[in-house]
């Protein structure tokens, strides 16, 4: 007669084996439980950390060990075009002036297209890598070694605020957290004196959504980007001169006292806890903010690598906001966000929205991006701050390789355009993916920005699908429910 039950099924039967599988199979539990805590173990659940209301920027450990300690994204509001720039199209200046081949049946932004039209920059091979670039930025040009290009970036939106929207948050819809406020709630920050993500506006204004692009959304407030540049630095930090420092000691401990018992009572209002950190942080910044911001305190030498006291009013602002991003950086704040490019002045005038008369609105702006960023990035790498430090280069969408019909300059283009990084866990130089022979659309390698936030997060330890805030009966993330880490792109040690 065949045995009713297996082997395993008698095994079971007999109590020392029984005991015996039943205590190893408890030491599994326990040994996934406490992988899973200190971030080793990677089950696929959705990760929240643990935010003390009382300390809710202290530092937190990322998922598994990063690359990265830090960003800095230099953000070109107005759609900088790639093929004016990164992307060397050698058919283009062959075919100038021809018509694209199923051009007529485009329909963009501003509507009609006149024909293929090359940049009015030369492109020049440029660096060890014999990279071209174009003469518009020939400082960052120059810095092509230590950079890795992503020529195949897309975007959702052919229109600025959704698309500047979706590179800054993750969505074309506002109201969404920014992705220095995910680092920040994430990850927290070593800093104590200054707060963990810093935007700083161009000299001439804000992004034409504005603060949404450093917003954290639904995200607890104090993970907002606390916004200020090298001119216009944190307000009312100073102490009143009525005030003498033994009784603002006083009133903030006395004050301190009452907030813990408040918070006490109400535990789950992060309202009131972002606005208690806030006014904490605030107090010790009094010293902290107004030393990083104190730009005397460098070199003339420094100065004069980044172009602080160039008699164009707008390159040196936007120079000293690039100095003051490195100081940030140094002083431990974990994300800073640098805009080029403002709105309030205008289509073309004050961006780069090159719509009519691309040369004369590029012949402007390019000189105002070109030495500071440069300069920042050979600052950074001669500290040697690149080896954990990550610089990103973005902007909303690219352009057309053909001039709108009757214009000089190009519409806009979310199908195709350039982005780089440089710094740690990156490959250098390196170009990853590829527009077709126009520039037009990517074609090799295509990338989404879902992928790009994931590769950032990536860097900074962080799974991008497993880093999420409970909203509105949804797991938001990021990335949404998309994104790839484009590992093509990583440096082999990462």
């Amino acid at each position: 007669m065949k045995p009713i039950l297996s082997s395993i099924g008698r095994r079971l039967l007999q109590r020392r084996d029984f005991l015996a599988d039943l205590g190893c199979g408890l030491g599994g539990i326990a040994l996934a439980s406490l992988l899973t805590e200190q971030g080793l173990a990677d089950d696929g659940k959705p990760w929240r950390p643990t935010i003390r209301s009382e300390s809710p920027l202290a530092a937190r450990p990322p998922h598994f060990p990063p690359r990265v300690k830090r960003i800095v994204q230099i953000f070109c509001s107005g759609a900088c075009s790639h093929l004016d720039t990164w992307d060397y199209k050698p058919s283009l200046i062959e075919r100038d002036g021809q018509a694209m081949p199923g051009g007529d049946k485009l329909v963009t932004f501003q509507g009609a297209n006149g024909g293929l039209a090359k940049s009015p920059y030369v492109f020049r091979q440029r660096g060890q890598c014999g990279k071209y670039t174009s003469d518009l930025l020939p400082r960052l040009g120059a810095c092509v070694d230590e950079m890795c290009f992503i020529h195949s970036m897309t975007a959702k939106s052919n229109t600025h605020g959704p698309a500047e929207s979706q590179m800054n948050t993750g969505f074309t819809m506002e109201g969404f957290p920014s992705m220095g406020a995910w680092v920040g709630y994430a990850l927290g920050t070593d800093n104590r004196d200054l707060p963990a993500f810093v935007a700083i506006p161009d000299p001439r204004g804000v992004p034409q959504i504005g603060p949404a692009n450093w917003s954290n959304g639904f995200l607890p407030a104090v993970f907002q980007g606390t916004a200020f540049n090298a001119d216009k630095p944190i307000p009312n930090l100073a102490r009143p001169a009525r005030l003498t420092p033994r009784s603002e000691r006083d009133a903030s401990d006395f004050l301190k006292l009452l907030n813990d018992e408040h918070l006490k009572r109400n535990p789950d209002d992060t309202e009131l806890s972002a606005r208690i950190a806030s006014y904490e942080l605030a107090a010790r910044m009094q010293l902290s903010a107004s030393e990083a911001g104190d730009l005397a305190r460098e070199t003339k030498t420094v100065h004069n690598l980044y172009g602080t006291t160039h008699k164009n009013p707008l390159l040196a602002g936007f120079a000293r906001n690039c100095l003051l991003a490195r100081r940030l950086l140094e002083r431990g704040v974990r994300f800073v966000q640098i805009f080029n490019g403002a709105y309030a002045m205008g289509e073309g005038v004050g961006n780069w929205d090159g719509h009519r008369q691309l040369k004369i609105d590029y012949d402007r702006h390019g000189p105002i991006l070109d030495r500071p960023a440069a300069a920042l990035l050979t600052d950074l790498k001669s500290r040697g701050m690149l080896d954990d430090t990550l610089l990103v280069w973005s902007t909303e969408f690219g352009r057309m390789p053909t001039f709108q019909k009757g214009a000089q300059g190009r519409d806009h283009n979310p199908k195709g355009f350039t982005v780089w990084l440089a710094g740690a866990g990156v490959k250098k130089p390196y170009s990853h993916g590829a527009t077709d022979e126009f520039g037009h659309q990517a074609v090799e390698k295509v990338a989404t920005i879902y992928d790009f936030h994931a590769t950032i997060l990536h860097l900074m330890g962080l799974h991008h699908d497993r880093l999420t805030f409970y909203h509105n009966g949804n797991e938001r993330r990021l990335t949404d429910v998309h994104g790839t880490v484009i590992k093509d792109i990583l440096d082999p040690v990462a």
